[in-house]
C-alpha cells in the first residue's frame, strides 16, 4: 500500500539520514548547528552523483579522450555515463583520500569535471564557499572520508530513487529545524501527497503516451516524483514528463539532482519565482500538483503581478488580484492557466481563499472566475495538525478543465476533518496522519460522488460529502437605502426622489437562486417599508462557507446533568480537604 512505503521510510532511510547528518561531527566549532546543512546538503548530492556514475567512470573517461576536441560531446559522455550527467575527472573519493596533501585541488578537479547541468545545482549551493571553509578548518578530508565510509553509500544498487528522495527531504527537514526555519515549508508529508495523487488519477484513463506533471511550487520535487510513481503503478507503460519550477536555490538545487539520477529531464526543473518570474510561459500540462506558500504577501513580486494583470486574458492574473498579505489564490490562477484541455490541479490551501473577500473584491472575483467556468470540482477539508508548520485546518482544492458531464455545473465538497489517525510522535505541528484507511474512504467519497453521503463510522474515522450546483455559492450584494427626514419626521425629497441617509444605509447578500426584488420584499420591506435598492450598486460575490455546509448542532448538556456534576465536584473537594486538614491536625 502507499501508505506503507511512507511509513517504511521512517526506519531504513531515517536511520541512513541519520548517519548523513552525524557527519557533522566533524564540522563542530568551525561550523556553527545551523550551519551544518550547507555542507551535508550539497556533499550528500555530490556522493549522490559519484555513487551512480562509479561503475562507468572508466568508460567515461575512455570516452572523453576519443571526444574532447569535438565541439559538442555530451551526447556522447551521458550515452557512456547512462544518466542525464557525467564527470571526465579522473578522481574518484578513494583517489582523492589517497592524497591527502592536496585534496582541495584535487577535489575541485573532481567537481569541475561534472557536465554543466550539475555545475549549475552546485553553484545554487554555493558549494565553492564552503570548500573555503572546509579548508580553512581542516575539515574537508574529512568530510570526503567520512562520505567515503560504507554509512555514506549512496549508489543506486542500494538506494533507489525514491528512497534517495526521502533522505533529501530528511536532510533538508533536520537544516530547516536547525536553521529555525519552518521545515514544512519546504516539503508536504507523503500521506497528504499520495492523496492529493489518487485524487486526480481517480478514474483517469492513462492509455500509452505522454503524460505532463506541473507542480510550480515544487520544494525537493517529491510531488512531482510521487506523482511519476502513482502513474507508473497504474500503467508502467506511460511516459511521464515531471516540469516543475522552485525559488529556494537549496531545494531547487535537490529537486535538479533528483530529476537527473531519476533520468528525467534536468531542464525542466527551472529555477525562479513563479509568481514573478514565470519559467513556463505558454506551457500547458496533463496535471497540476501543488502546495504553494499561504498566508505570505506578494509585496516583492507586486510591480510583475500587477504587469501580468494588466495583460487580461493574455495573462495569468485576469480576474482581479487577491490580498497583497496572501498570494495563495495567484498560485490557483497560475495552475490554471498550466492547464491543458482535460488537466487537472490538486492545490492546498488554507480557509481563506473560500470565504476572504467582499463581493467585487479581488478573492471573490477570483473564486467567481473559477466557479463560473466551472473549473472548480471538488474541495476536501483536511483535519487540523496535517502539516509540520501549520495546526490549522487545510483544503485540498481539485479544478479539472473540462468536467465529466456528470459533474458539470457542480461542485463536490468533502468534509475529511474526521478522517485521520493520531501520530504516536508529533513531526513539528503534524499530529495527525491520512493513513491508507483514511485516504481510500476520501477517494471513495470522491470517486462515487454522491449527495449527503457518509463513508466510515461516524464514531469514529468518516468524511462527508456533499454536492451543491456551482450557483449555490454566488450572491448579489445589495445595498439597501432609507430617506432622510427632516425635523418634522417627512422624507426629504430631491428632483422628486428621496435623499438617502447614508447613515441608515445597510447591505443584504440574496443568494443568486433567490430573485432580488421577491427576496427584498420578504426580507426587508416588513421591517421598513420606506427602503429601496440602490441598483446601482448592486455586486456579484462568491464565498464558500464550507464549516456552515457541515455544521452539525450539538444540543447543550442537560442544567440537572452540569448540577450534578458540580455538586459532585464539590463534595471531592470537601472530602480532600477534610483529609487535609485532618493530617495537619
Amino acid at each position: 500500500m502507499v501508505n506503507e512505503k511512507s511509513s517504511a521510510v521512517g526506519v531504513n532511510i531515517q536511520e541512513k539520514a541519520t548517519m548523513i547528518w552525524n557527519v557533522a561531527d566533524v564540522l563542530r566549532g568551525p561550523f556553527k548547528p545551523h550551519e551544518y546543512g550547507l555542507v551535508i546538503l550539497p556533499m550528500t548530492v555530490v556522493k549522490r552523483f559519484h555513487d551512480c556514475l562509479l561503475p562507468t567512470h572508466d568508460a567515461v573517461i575512455e570516452q572523453y579522450e576519443k571526444v574532447k576536441k569535438l565541439a559538442v560531446i555530451d551526447g556522447f559522455l551521458t550515452r557512456a555515463s547512462g544518466y542525464q550527467f557525467y564527470n571526465t575527472s579522473r578522481f574518484t573519493f578513494e583517489s582523492l583520500l589517497a592524497d591527502p596533501d592536496n585534496i582541495e585541488a584535487n577535489f575541485r578537479d573532481y567537481l569541475a569535471g561534472f557536465s554543466g547541468n550539475v555545475q549549475d545545482v552546485l553553484a545554487k549551493f554555493d558549494f565553492d564557499n564552503i570548500i573555503r571553509r572546509m579548508v580553512e578548518c581542516n575539515s574537508l578530508y574529512l568530510v570526503i572520508k567520512e562520505f567515503n565510509s560504507p554509512k555514506g553509500y549512496l549508489g543506486p544498487d542500494k538506494i533507489s530513487a525514491v528512497d534517495c528522495g526521502y533522505i533529501f527531504e530528511d536532510l533538508v527537514k533536520r537544516f530547516s529545524e536547525s536553521f529555525g526555519e519552518e521545515a514544512g515549508a519546504h516539503f508536504t508529508s507523503r500521506d497528504i501527497i499520495y492523496l492529493m495523487t489518487d485524487l486526480l488519477l481517480c478514474d483517469a484513463k492513462l492509455d500509452d503516451g505522454n503524460v505532463t506533471v506541473y507542480d510550480m511550487t515544487m520544494g525537493t520535487s517529491q510531488m512531482l516524483s510521487c506523482m511519476e510513481e502513482r502513474i507508473h503503478e497504474l500503467n508502467s507503460d506511460v511516459e511521464v514528463t515531471c516540469f516543475g519550477q522552485e525559488f529556494n536555490p537549496s531545494t531547487f538545487a535537490i529537486a535538479k539532482a533528483d530529476m537527473m539520477i531519476r533520468g528525467g529531464d534536468p531542464n525542466n526543473m527551472r529555477f525562479g519565482d513563479t509568481l514573478s518570474d514565470d519559467q513556463f510561459p505558454g506551457f500547458t500540462f496533463r496535471y497540476c500538483i501543488s502546495n504553494p506558500p499561504f498566508g505570505i504577501d506578494w509585496k516583492r513580486e507586486k510591480k510583475a503581478v500587477e504587469a501580468e494583470a494588466a495583460k487580461g486574458e493574455l495573462g495569468r492574473f485576469a480576474p482581479g488580484l487577491p490580498k497583497i498579505s496572501d498570494g495563495q489564490q495567484l498560485f490557483v490562477l497560475n495552475g490554471l492557466s498550466k492547464l491543458a484541455p482535460g488537466g487537472k490541479m490538486a492545490i492546498i490551501q488554507n480557509g481563506s481563499p473560500l470565504f476572504a473577500g467582499d463581493a467585487g473584491s479581488g478573492p471573490s472575483n477570483i473564486r467567481q472566475y473559477i466557479l463560473e467556468n466551472d473549473w472548480l470540482d471538488a474541495i476536501v477539508q483536511l483535519s487540523t495538525d496535517q502539516f509540520m508548520n501549520t495546526g490549522i485546518s487545510t483544503y485540498i482544492w481539485v479544478l479539472c478543465k473540462d468536467k465529466p458531464t456528470y459533474r458539470c455545473g457542480k461542485v463536490q465538497l468533502i468534509d475529511a476533518s474526521h478522517c485521520y489517525e493520531q501520530r504516536r510522535k508529533a513531526i513539528g505541528t503534524k499530529r495527525n496522519d491520512i493513513r491508507d484507511h483514511c485516504r481510500e474512504l476520501i477517494v471513495q467519497a470522491y470517486g462515487e460522488y454522491r449527495n449527503n453521503a457518509v463513508y466510515g463510522d461516524k464514531s469514529g474515522v468518516y468524511c462527508e460529502s456533499k454536492i451543491f450546483g456551482s450557483e449555490e455559492f454566488g450572491y448579489n450584494k445589495i445595498v439597501v437605502e432609507r430617506p432622510q427626514r427632516d425635523e418634522n419626521g417627512e422624507i426629504v425629497m430631491k428632483r422628486g426622489k428621496p435623499v438617502a441617509d447614508t447613515a441608515l444605509r445597510d447591505t443584504e447578500n440574496v443568494p443568486l437562486v433567490q430573485d432580488i426584488d421577491a427576496y427584498f420584499a420578504r426580507e426587508v420591506l416588513p421591517y421598513a417599508p420606506d427602503a429601496w435598492i440602490d441598483k446601482s450598486k448592486t455586486k456579484v460575490g462568491y464565498e464558500i462557507p464550507m464549516t456552515r455546509y457541515f455544521y452539525e448542532y450539538q444540543p447543550p448538556e442537560p442544567v440537572d446533568d452540569i448540577v450534578k456534576r458540580i455538586q459532585k465536584l464539590e463534595r471531592e473537594i470537601a472530602d480532600s480537604l477534610n483529609t487535609l486538614f485532618h493530617k495537619e491536625g
